[in-house]
């Protein structure tokens, strides 16, 4: 079930840090409005085929992959064991923790979708495997060249 095409059901796991928007600086809201259709789900595309986006992820201790949306079914899987903060379109931003190796998938039905960004609030780089099925219920979001 979803409302207003947000994915209701947030796949997100970690500690809930704060709601409502409270410690977001102007330039993270503004950041969220620009990047609002941005498909890039990573910092370098790996592969492109018709199937499947292979997307990567590399974020140094206190760097952030900007705000982007995700409307493909994907999963992703974390290389080395970190820590990042996230916030999402709701207003949230949680702490998560990840294990080497952990993977976890996300489906979203037609006209769904999530938006968030990722910082790296550990003290090791986190790396992560991303790939977004393109044979999804929506169609692929188009990548800036």
């Amino acid at each position: 079930m979803t409302m207003n095409n947000f994915l209701t059901d947030l796949p997100l796991a970690g500690v809930l840090i704060a709601t409502d928007f409270e410690g977001w600086s102007d330039e993270v809201k503004a950041e969220f409005d620009t990047h609002a259709f941005d498909g890039a789900v990573g910092s370098r595309l790996l592969s492109e085929t018709p199937r499947a986006r292979i997307w990567e992820i590399r974020l140094q201790p206190g760097e952030r992959w900007h705000a982007h949306r995700h409307v493909l079914d994907y999963f992703w899987t974390a290389i080395n064991a970190g820590t990042s903060r996230q916030h999402t379109f709701d207003g949230t931003t949680r702490d998560v923790s990840y294990g080497a190796g952990e993977t976890r998938y996300f489906h979203f039905g037609k006209g769904e979708y999530l938006l968030h960004d990722i910082e790296n609030v550990g003290e090791t780089e986190l790396i992560f495997t991303t790939v977004e099925h393109l044979d999804s219920d929506n169609a692929p979001l188009d990548l800036e060249s």
